[in-house]
């Protein structure tokens, strides 16, 4: 039996109205988000960068989202363990991860396989700080300048050794950015973390290391010597103390930017919510003081920015670990 014209008209209302609701349901689901807690899992221990940075946001986000925030560290396999766990659960805006860069720009080009593909299964949703990189060594180290260092270790090939957060980690690329530009060697020691590498550091069980901004409070203490920064431009919290580029290493730069991802698939009107109320966490005087207390710099993007600045840095820390033959854990 032929369909009727005013049939066909109805089926084809029916029809857009039926698409309508469904591109109306991602903005439904924002307006109305969160109605319950949101968990933000850390990819490495407690007392880093990343933990520190992540509990920093998140008493300020609760406020702002009337929902508890709640921090949950998951760590191993230079960031991997807790990335693929957000990687893997529902794409509604209730699991976040807070890592380092590396997670997306470094682990693909140290890890042959990853139990998830950074490309596709996660998606940036807020920068937070850019994080210096501070070249410290152990209070007995017979040097009191990045110059007399690299003359020591020179002097002292293989006998020396610095612990990084992991292999790949910012600290352990910067190990490795320095080794092979000052043409020296020393012997690198991963740790679970950098609060792991700062105790041993200062235990003396290892020499040196590029710290992340966690260990400062010991320099001013006396118990660390810090020589250098890591940075294009020296840290207002020591502005005496050169970066590795004043004192002859050309383009040395090792920052990382940490930041919060989601699963790959969470409603764009989500994404763009917490993008807005965590910038607007960090534009205000109180976080960019307590940023800056870690060496750092408080820096709010638009998730596409934070995109193309992790596809920059896979490009430049990809070429060193090809170079340095970097593998993961």
């Amino acid at each position: 039996m032929p369909i009727h014209a005013p049939t066909r008209v109805l089926r084809r209302s029916l029809l857009s109205a039926m698409v309508a609701a469904c591109g109306l349901l991602p903005l439904a689901q924002a307006q109305s988000y969160p109605t319950k807690p949101v968990k933000v899992i850390v990819s490495f221990p407690p007392g880093g960068v990343a933990d520190v940075l992540a509990r920093m946001v998140a008493a300020p986000l609760q406020d702002v989202l009337g929902q508890p925030v709640v921090v949950e560290n998951r760590a191993g396999s230079g960031g991997n363990i807790g990335a693929d766990a957000v990687a893997k659960s529902p794409a509604d805006g209730y699991t976040l991860l807070m890592s380092s860069g590396g997670t997306v720009s470094v682990n693909p080009h140290i890890y042959p396989k990853m139990p998830f593909d950074p490309n596709k299964d996660i998606v940036p949703v807020a920068s937070v700080a850019r994080v210096a990189v501070f070249l410290v060594a152990k209070s007995n180290l017979p040097v009191n300048s990045a110059k007399e260092f690299v003359s020591y270790l020179k002097a002292n090939p293989g006998r020396l050794s610095y612990g990084s957060p992991g292999n790949g980690s910012s600290p352990h690329l910067a190990g490795e950015m320095f080794k092979s530009m000052t043409g020296t060697f020393a012997v690198h020691v991963p740790y679970r973390g950098a609060a792991p590498a700062l105790n041993d550091l200062l235990a003396g069980q290892i020499d040196f290391a590029f710290d992340p901004g966690i260990g400062l409070s010991h320099v001013r203490a006396g118990r660390l010597k810090l020589l250098a920064v890591g940075s294009p431009k020296r840290s207002p919290l020591f502005p005496d103390t050169p970066t590795l580029e004043e004192v002859g290493l050309k383009d040395f730069d090792a920052d990382t930017y940490f930041g919060f991802y989601a699963p790959a698939g969470t409603p764009g009107p989500i994404v763009s919510r917490l993008n807005t109320e965590i910038n607007k966490i960090l534009n205000t005087p109180a976080t960019r003081e307590r940023i800056a207390g870690l060496g750092g710099e408080a820096a709010p993007m638009s998730p596409q920015q934070f995109a193309a600045k992790a596809a920059g840095d896979s490009k430049r820390f990809g070429a060193l670990i090809r170079e340095r033959k970097i593998t993961g854990d």
